[in-house]
């Protein structure tokens, strides 16, 4: 069946199905892309065309979320959270790669699950250089472009042999395909479903912080937004500890367990607040609690704010280390 729409459709199929998917649809490109590297390898497809068409529609939906970060910054992403499958890694890892990896992050994203999508968001809100980005974006493309079309030659005769009993199978193997989605959402959903469930705790709103933090027993505040989300806006509630989620365990010495410690960061649910919050709770802490809207819902209410000088440079372009 896919090899007779690809045949009758042609790389406006491709096309179409490498651009929904950049575009952040579920429609997975790579197992078509395998079955086109296995028609190459039977001789029934032109690499030079497949190849070019692939990278146009990447270029394309790409850019269009780079342009997107660029344009709306942070919002973006949180609007990506909020609709994706695993919220508590959505931006807070892919942060953390760029925090380690540098630019070159653009080049492995799209070997990286659920790295990809939040990477080129990512890189506009930064203010990375259009021409920086196109051009680490399209190696990145291209060299995963050729390893899948390559993969799909290298194995050609397994492929074909594989389609070729799907084809055998009929309707039987369009049901099991559609099981196995089907599974596949369902297990993520659950995921989504059990963080959420670890991450019910209480809040305090930002009027009560307000209110406490006049008096005797004041709260430690923690910013737990990592180091690039700080550098994109180093606005900070008042005398607030800079300390990132993963830096939570290391800086314990900061944090008296017998005070109170409220966390806040910029991401929807207060994702990341909670995650270091359960941390902080797994060591014994008793006060702790998340800040409700986090930083967004203290500036939008009107609360004053410090701005700290100084912005995190973005790491330079070097060889990653292997994670």
């Amino acid at each position: 069946m896919t090899t007779v729409l690809i045949t009758d459709y042609g790389l406006a199929l491709v096309f179409t199905n490498v651009l929904l998917e950049r575009a952040g649809l579920p429609l997975p490109a790579m197992p078509l892309l395998l079955v086109c590297g296995a028609l190459v390898g039977d001789g029934g497809f032109a690499v030079g065309p497949l190849f070019g068409v692939v990278l146009l529609a990447c270029t394309i939906g790409d850019t269009f979320w780079y342009l997107a970060g660029r344009v709306y910054g942070r919002r973006i992403m949180r609007l990506l959270c909020r609709v994706s499958l695993s919220p508590d890694s959505c931006v807070r890892r892919t942060e953390g790669r760029f925090e380690r990896w540098g630019k070159v992050t653009l080049v492995l994203a799209k070997f990286v699950p659920g790295l990809s999508m939040v990477a080129r968001p990512l890189a506009g809100a930064m203010r990375l250089s259009l021409t920086s980005f196109e051009l680490l974006n399209g190696v990145g493309s291209a060299v995963w472009i050729g390893a899948t079309i390559g993969a799909g030659v290298l194995f050609h005769a397994q492929i074909s042999g594989l389609l070729e009993r799907l084809h055998d199978l009929g309707s039987l193997a369009g049901a099991l395909i559609g099981v196995l989605l089907a599974s596949y959402i369902a297990f993520k959903w659950w995921e989504r479903h059990r963080f959420s469930n670890m991450l019910r705790m209480a809040r305090i709103t930002v009027d009560e912080l307000r209110r406490r933090l006049v008096g005797d027993d004041i709260p430690v505040i923690v910013d737990v937004r990592s180091a690039l989300g700080r550098s994109q806006d180093r606005h900070c509630i008042p005398g607030a500890l800079e300390i990132s989620v993963d830096e939570v365990p290391r800086r314990l010495r900061d944090l008296p367990p017998e005070r109170e410690v409220v966390l806040y960061c910029a991401c929807p649910n207060e994702a990341s607040a909670a995650y270091a919050a359960r941390k902080l709770l797994d060591r014994g802490y008793v006060r702790v609690r998340p800040l409700l809207g986090g930083l967004d819902a203290w500036v939008a209410a009107g609360h004053e704010v410090e701005h700290r000088p100084g912005v995190v440079p973005l790491p330079a372009v070097s060889t990653p280390a292997v994670p």
